[in-house]
Protein backbone atom coordinates (compact mmCIF):
# COMPACT_ATOMS: atom_id res chain seq x y z
CA UNK A 1 0.00 0.00 0.00
CA UNK A 2 1.77 3.70 -1.21
CA UNK A 3 1.59 6.07 1.21
CA UNK A 4 2.60 9.46 1.10
CA UNK A 5 2.71 11.84 4.73
CA UNK A 6 3.42 15.27 4.69
CA UNK A 7 4.30 16.95 7.55
CA UNK A 8 5.66 20.03 8.96
CA UNK A 9 2.71 22.79 8.20
CA UNK A 10 1.68 24.95 10.58
CA UNK A 11 1.35 28.92 11.21
CA UNK A 12 4.01 31.14 10.47
CA UNK A 13 4.51 35.20 9.99
CA UNK A 14 4.86 36.54 6.51
CA UNK A 15 8.64 36.62 5.66
CA UNK A 16 9.17 33.68 7.37
CA UNK A 17 10.02 30.24 6.36
CA UNK A 18 8.79 26.97 7.03
CA UNK A 19 10.37 23.14 5.13
CA UNK A 20 7.56 20.51 4.67
CA UNK A 21 8.35 16.89 4.38
CA UNK A 22 6.37 14.29 2.40
CA UNK A 23 7.50 10.92 3.55
CA UNK A 24 6.73 8.08 1.30
CA UNK A 25 6.08 3.97 1.36
CA UNK A 26 5.43 1.25 -0.14
CA UNK A 27 6.77 2.35 -3.51
CA UNK A 28 10.00 2.61 -5.40
CA UNK A 29 10.47 6.11 -4.47
CA UNK A 30 13.76 6.77 -6.72
CA UNK A 31 11.36 5.83 -9.61
CA UNK A 32 9.00 8.80 -9.32
CA UNK A 33 8.67 12.51 -9.84
CA UNK A 34 7.77 14.02 -6.71
CA UNK A 35 5.36 17.02 -7.13
CA UNK A 36 3.86 19.79 -4.39
CA UNK A 37 0.51 21.14 -5.04
CA UNK A 38 -1.58 23.62 -3.00
CA UNK A 39 -5.15 24.15 -2.69
CA UNK A 40 -5.41 28.26 -1.02
CA UNK A 41 -8.50 28.32 1.16
CA UNK A 42 -11.59 28.56 -1.31
CA UNK A 43 -9.98 27.90 -4.20
CA UNK A 44 -8.73 25.15 -6.86
CA UNK A 45 -6.04 22.78 -5.85
CA UNK A 46 -2.68 24.04 -7.92
CA UNK A 47 1.13 23.46 -9.35
CA UNK A 48 3.86 24.59 -6.71
CA UNK A 49 6.97 22.62 -8.40
CA UNK A 50 8.35 19.20 -9.49
CA UNK A 51 11.42 17.40 -8.76
CA UNK A 52 12.81 14.50 -11.11
CA UNK A 53 13.68 11.24 -10.04
CA UNK A 54 17.66 11.83 -8.98
CA UNK A 55 17.17 15.38 -7.75
CA UNK A 56 18.82 17.07 -9.89
CA UNK A 57 16.31 18.78 -11.84
CA UNK A 58 13.52 20.85 -10.45
CA UNK A 59 10.93 23.37 -11.72
CA UNK A 60 7.93 25.74 -10.17
CA UNK A 61 5.28 27.83 -10.91
CA UNK A 62 6.23 31.33 -11.04
CA UNK A 63 4.85 32.55 -7.97
CA UNK A 64 6.68 30.99 -5.92
CA UNK A 65 10.36 30.78 -8.24
CA UNK A 66 13.21 31.87 -6.39
CA UNK A 67 11.22 31.45 -2.41
CA UNK A 68 10.38 28.14 -2.72
CA UNK A 69 12.96 24.86 -2.87
CA UNK A 70 12.56 21.65 -3.44
CA UNK A 71 14.96 18.41 -2.85
CA UNK A 72 14.91 14.58 -2.53
CA UNK A 73 16.96 12.24 -0.68
CA UNK A 74 16.00 9.05 -2.11
CA UNK A 75 17.70 7.16 1.02
CA UNK A 76 15.34 8.06 3.15
CA UNK A 77 12.27 8.26 0.43
CA UNK A 78 12.03 11.67 1.68
CA UNK A 79 11.22 15.08 -0.93
CA UNK A 80 11.48 18.54 0.89
CA UNK A 81 9.53 21.84 -0.01
CA UNK A 82 11.35 24.56 1.79
CA UNK A 83 9.82 28.07 1.67
CA UNK A 84 11.09 31.19 2.58
CA UNK A 85 9.87 34.68 2.00
CA UNK A 86 6.47 33.68 2.73
CA UNK A 87 3.60 35.75 1.89
CA UNK A 88 -0.42 35.56 2.74
CA UNK A 89 -1.32 34.62 -0.61
CA UNK A 90 0.84 31.41 0.03
CA UNK A 91 -1.78 29.97 2.94
CA UNK A 92 -2.97 26.63 1.29
CA UNK A 93 -3.47 22.93 2.06
CA UNK A 94 0.00 21.77 0.46
CA UNK A 95 -0.25 18.47 -0.61
CA UNK A 96 2.94 16.20 -2.49
CA UNK A 97 2.40 13.83 -5.36
CA UNK A 98 4.27 10.74 -7.22
CA UNK A 99 4.34 10.66 -10.51
CA UNK A 100 5.58 8.48 -13.32
CA UNK A 101 6.08 11.18 -15.34
CA UNK A 102 8.27 14.28 -15.43
CA UNK A 103 7.57 16.66 -17.92
CA UNK A 104 5.29 19.90 -18.14
CA UNK A 105 2.58 17.03 -18.16
CA UNK A 106 2.91 17.00 -14.47
CA UNK A 107 1.60 20.70 -13.70
CA UNK A 108 -1.62 18.64 -13.80
CA UNK A 109 -3.39 16.65 -11.07
CA UNK A 110 -4.24 14.23 -13.87
CA UNK A 111 -0.64 13.12 -13.94
CA UNK A 112 0.11 12.26 -10.39
CA UNK A 113 -0.07 8.33 -9.76
CA UNK A 114 -0.62 8.77 -5.61
CA UNK A 115 -1.30 11.39 -3.60
CA UNK A 116 -0.88 12.66 0.22
CA UNK A 117 -3.18 13.76 2.96
CA UNK A 118 -2.02 17.05 2.76
CA UNK A 119 -0.56 19.48 5.33
CA UNK A 120 -1.97 22.98 6.24
CA UNK A 121 0.20 26.32 6.01
CA UNK A 122 -1.02 29.83 7.27
CA UNK A 123 0.98 32.95 6.72
CA UNK A 124 -0.03 35.17 9.12
CA UNK A 125 0.46 38.72 7.60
Amino acid sequence: QVQLVESGGGLVQAGGSLRLSCAASGLTFSRYAMVWFRQPPGKEREFVGAIGWSGSTTFYTDSVEGRFTISRDNAKNTVYLEMNSLKPEDTAVYYCGASQYFSDYIRGEHAMDYWGEGTLVTVAS
